[in-house]
């Protein structure tokens, strides 16, 4: 039998407990059709690895998890899946997390005990903070010595309780192609999000009479989700927006995990309600669309912010009113009514009680909304926002992004425009700072092709993930906006990219700061930049991308730019790009903690020139 845990997030849904009758029921096996085979317990996981179609794992080997690496070596020789070795093993979470979305399909990662699995930490938590599925698997010490203090043994099943949607320590080698099949499952529906395998080593080497079970035959008693929208609810969500003159649809990550960015579209366009995402939701409405605002929030653009304060309906879809978007939550859309829309029923209510709460899939519930618009009753009037579109339009004139021109030094947010420019379709990871909120504001592209730490904030996270996208999308660009204090955190990467010719570009926001912090301190600290200044710490990209073996190229003046951006572009090798960006540049707009959205600090004056 098997150990397992149930995360706090799964109370709105719910997982059986763990019992040999559950075990007995949890799946149909193929055992009428197949002979069982002598195998061990790593052959077992891999082979159900590769039963549920993975295709590439990123990870770093260690004692306890040998035996595992012992069997992938067998696997990898016949190419049916493919290993990643990483410098350290937050970049294999990063890298699981990243390939996870940019493909939709549960991300695999592996890290051994102790040191190994609680170097995954980070990535596990930052993959449940923005409900990202991958399946971690760790190496433990020996069932004998669990509970000893033995070499390298860490709890890591207790320590990463709170950061999992589900995790198992396996008990059993005969339980393993059942608890693939369950990880994935889990992992991969209802609200997505990471799961934990952890495998003593006699279990990886006991030897047993191997079953497969193949994927879509899981049976989880007790395990449920919604997926229908109540139609009381989504009549009354209908009559809302037909009451509504100033509609705002606010739009979240969950839309992107639903693909349903044609059905936002859809309903922005019958009824013409202006829509703005989170950072999580970028890319799920077409930025350049007349209806967009662009991302709201923290450093969302001021017609977002003034939009959310001044509308009478807000039509929440995917998302969870965290507080980087509603700054002081008694003033977030203050004057509106609530439509909530989430497959997680522990978000609906949990920050805002909504009028309308509708639990279920988010592509489900848009289409049944989008159905019933056909009826008499609920036929959309495009001219009901025709007043508010106005005033928005007034707003997105009165308060442009800028793009500042500067005489002698480059602006961060030029260097980001003219990446966009030069490569508009690719896939974008950032790490966590100032350039991150630059590159949300000015980068446009489309869903899944904008990957960021959002929930955690994650430095570091940008070049694993980046990693991760391009071993899952080989023909597409993948580029990593990051800062010159976020790209030393997992710099050591470089050394993976080099290996297996990963072809990924980062361009370096480089200021000498850590760009957020310094920023801070010089709002709310009264300029006191306590080890804030990277200035003497970068390292010399020239000579450590030669150490690498892969391309560096410096930038300090603007001339130098366009024709730097285009050479990496057409590099066939990874390449750092470093840019010096002016050092005391803030990103703005910012809405200042405690603050509502229309209290903005920074606001773009009139006369300068909007960028479009």
């Amino acid at each position: 039998m098997h150990s397992r845990s149930v995360s706090p997030r799964e109370t709105g849904y719910s997982i059986g407990a763990s019992s040999a009758e559950h075990q007995s029921q949890t799946l149909v096996s193929s055992s009428s059709i197949m002979t069982p085979k002598r195998v061990s317990g790593g052959f077992a996981l891999m082979d159900s690895l590769k039963r549920h179609g993975v295709e590439c794992i990123f990870g770093y080997p260690g004692g306890a998890i040998l035996p595992v690496y012992d069997e992938l070596y067998s696997f990898e020789a016949t190419g049916s899946i493919k290993h990643i070795l990483v410098r350290h093993e937050q970049g294999a979470s990063h890298a699981a997390d990243g390939y996870a979305r940019a493909t939709g399909k549960v991300g695999v990662c592996f890290g051994t005990s102790g040191p190994g699995a609680t170097n995954l930490v980070t990535g596990i938590a930052t993959a449940y903070m923005d409900s990202i599925p991958i399946v971690v698997v760790t190496g433990q010490v020996p069932r004998a010595a669990i509970g000893t203090d033995a070499f390298q043994e860490t709890d890591i099943y207790g320590i990463t309780l709170p950061i999992v949607k589900h995790s198992y320590v396996v008990r059993n080698s005969q339980d393993i192609a059942n608890i693939v099949a369950e990880a994935f499952h889990i992992a991969s529906t209802g609200r997505p999000g990471p799961v934990l395998i952890d495998i003593p080593k006699d279990v990886a080497l006991e030897e047993f009479d191997y079953i497969p079970v193949e994927p879509g035959l899981v049976k989880l008693p007790g395990y449920h989700f919604i997926v229908k929208g109540n139609p009381k609810q989504i009549s009354a969500a209908l009559h809302l927006i037909k009451e509504s003159h100033r509609p705002l649809l606010y739009v979240g990550g969950g839309v992107i995990t639903a693909n349903a960015h044609e059905e936002i579209k859809a309903l922005a366009e019958l009824f013409n309600i202006p829509v703005t995402t989170t950072l999580m939701g970028l890319g799920a409405f077409e930025e350049l669309h007349p209806l967009s605002l662009g991302m709201l929030g923290m450093h969302g653009t001021a017609y977002a912010n003034f939009a959310v304060s001044d509308c009478d309906l807000l039509i929440c879809v995917g998302a969870r009113f965290d507080d980087r978007v509603t700054g002081k939550l008694d003033e977030f859309a203050s004057f509106a009514k609530v439509i909530h829309i989430d497959i997680d029923p522990a978000e609906v209510g949990k920050n805002r009680v909504p009028d309308v709460p509708i639990v279920g899939d988010v592509k489900n519930v848009l289409t049944d909304m989008l159905n019933c618009c056909q009826e008499t009753e609920f036929l959309a009037n495009p001219n009901q926002t025709q007043e508010w579109l106005a005033s928005i339009h007034s707003w997105k004139k009165d308060y442009p992004l800028i793009i500042p021109q500067k005489h002698d030094t480059i602006s961060p947010q030029e260097v980001i425009a003219e990446v966009g420019l030069q490569a508009p379709h690719a896939y974008y990871t950032t790490d966590v700072g100032q350039h991150q909120m630059w590159a949300a504001q000015f980068l446009k592209n489309g869903p899944r092709r904008w990957i960021s730490s959002a929930g955690l904030g994650t430095m570091g996270f940008g070049l694993p993930a980046a990693m991760g996208v391009k071993v899952a999308r080989p023909e597409d660009e993948v580029i990593c906006i990051s800062g010159d204090a976020s790209f030393q955190m997992c710099l050591q990467e470089l050394g993976t990219l080099a290996q297996y010719s990963i072809n990924v570009k980062t361009v370096i926001i480089n200021n000498g700061w850590q760009g957020m912090v310094r920023q801070w301190q010089q709002a709310f600290y009264g300029k006191r930049y306590s080890c804030s200044n990277m200035e003497l710490g970068m390292p010399d990209i020239e000579l450590l991308t030669r150490a690498y073996g892969i391309k560096g190229i410096v930038v300090k003046l603007r001339e130098e730019l366009s024709d730097a951006i285009t050479q990496m572009l057409t590099s066939d090798c990874p390449v750092i790009l470093n840019v010096y960006v002016t050092r005391d540049e803030n990103c703005y707009p910012m809405v200042a903690p405690g603050k509502s959205n229309s209290q903005m600090l920074g606001l773009a004056k009139k006369e300068h020139k909007a960028n479009t």
